[in-house]
C-alpha cells in the first residue's frame, strides 16, 4: 500500500494486475503531476535521461518506466546515473518482472532507497482464495466460502479475470445478499459466447471489466484475436465518422453518404458520449499498436491485447 509521496518506487513481480494497481497507487498519491509512462519494448537510448531530466519550472512529474527487466545495458546504465542524482520533484515508479535479468540494475535501485511494492504471482490455492476475499471486501461485498472455491475453479488463476468476475458478480447480485455457490454457478451460465464487438462495445462503453470478461469468452470460444482488433478498430472508425456530422440531421439522411445502417449512426451518436477527439486519438493509439502487437511484435499477443483494451476503456472521459 503506497500511503505518501515516495520519490523512487520499484514494483517486483510478474503479476500484471498487481503492478497496475500499484502503479495507479503511487500516480494517485501524486494527484497534481504530469504522468509520464514508458514500455521497455518503446525505449531508446537517451529516451530514459531526457524524461529524467529536471523539469525548467520545477513541475511535478511522475516517470514511469515498465518491465526494466528487458532494457538493454546503455538504457539501465541512464536509470543507474539518475539514481545517484535524483530530482526531488520527480517520482520514479520502475517494474521489473523478477527473475535475475536486471538483477544489478534492481540492487542498485534496492540500495537507492526505493520503497519496494510486490506484484508476485499468487499461485498457491489459499493466496488465491485471500485475493478473491480480498476483492469482494474491497467491494463491500460478503461471499461465502463454497463461492470463493466455485469462483476459482471456474476460473483458474488468472487474477484479471477473477477480478473482472469479483466486480461483475458484486454489481449483478443484491447489495444486501451475501454472494453464495448459486450466484457463481448463474454466473458461469451467463457466460456465453462473445464476439469481437462484444468486446468493442464494452471498450467504447468504457466498460473493463466487462471488455474483459468478453475478451476472454471470445478467445475461449475460438475468436481470432485479429478480429477483435478488427471489430475495435471498426467500432472507432464508425465514431470517428459519425462524430463530424451534426446531430440536426436525421441517422437515414445520413446513411447513405456514410454507408452506415442508420440504427449503426443512432448507436454510434448514444457511444459518442464521454469521447473528446484527443480521448479517440488514445484509443485508436492504442489498437493501432495491439495489431501490429498481435501481428508478430509481441511476446505475449493476448497480454498485448488486454492491455489496449483497457487503455481504449481508460481513454473514455479523458481530455
Amino acid at each position: 500500500m503506497v500511503a505518501n509521496k515516495v520519490g523512487l518506487v520499484l514494483v517486483q513481480g510478474a503479476e500484471s494486475l498487481l503492478a497496475d494497481r500499484a502503479i495507479t497507487q503511487v500516480i494517485a498519491t501524486n494527484a497534481d503531476a504530469q504522468v509520464i509512462t514508458l514500455s521497455s519494448d518503446e525505449i531508446e537510448v537517451g529516451v530514459i535521461t531526457d524524461n529524467l531530466a529536471p523539469s525548467l519550472f520545477g513541475d511535478q512529474r511522475v516517470v514511469v518506466i515498465k518491465e526494466i527487466q528487458d532494457l538493454d545495458l546503455d538504457c539501465s546504465d541512464e536509470i543507474a546515473t539518475y539514481l545517484e542524482n535524483q530530482d526531488e520533484n520527480l517520482t520514479l515508479l520502475l517494474w521489473h518482472k523478477g527473475g535475475v535479468k536486471g538483477k544489478a540494475l534492481v540492487d542498485k535501485i534496492k540500495k537507492a532507497g526505493a520503497q519496494i511494492i510486490t506484484a508476485e504471482a499468487v499461485k498457491k490455492e489459499s493466496e488465491k482464495s485471500e485475493f478473491v476475499r480480498a476483492e469482494f471486501k474491497r467491494l463491500n461485498r460478503k461471499i461465502t466460502t463454497e463461492a470463493v472455491q466455485a469462483l476459482i475453479d471456474s476460473l483458474g488463476s488468472d487474477l484479471r479475470e477473477l477480478s473482472a468476475a469479483c466486480s461483475q458478480l458484486a454489481s449483478d447480485v443484491a447489495l444486501q445478499k451475501t454472494i453464495d455457490e448459486e450466484d457463481v454457478t448463474a454466473y458461469q451460465q451467463g457466460r456465453v459466447e462473445s464476439t469481437g464487438f462484444d468486446v468493442a462495445d464494452a471498450a467504447v462503453e468504457g466498460n473493463t471489466p466487462i471488455a474483459i470478461i468478453n475478451l476472454r469468452n471470445a478467445l475461449a470460444t475460438g475468436t481470432d484475436p485479429v478480429l477483435i482488433v478488427s471489430a475495435l478498430a471498426s467500432s472507432f472508425r464508425t465514431l470517428a465518422k459519425v462524430s463530424g456530422a451534426s446531430r440536426s440531421v436525421k441517422s437515414f439522411e445520413l446513411a447513405q453518404s456514410m454507408a452506415i445502417p442508420p440504427w449503426q449512426i443512432d448507436k454510434a451518436r448514444r457511444q459518442l458520449v464521454g469521447w473528446s477527439e484527443n480521448a479517440m486519438a488514445k484509443a485508436v493509439i492504442a489498437i493501432a499498436a495491439a495489431d501490429a502487437d498481435i501481428k508478430g511484435v509481441a511476446a505475449d499477443p493476448i497480454y498485448a491485447l488486454e492491455r489496449a483494451i483497457m487503455t481504449v476503456c481508460a481513454a473514455r472521459g479523458s481530455r
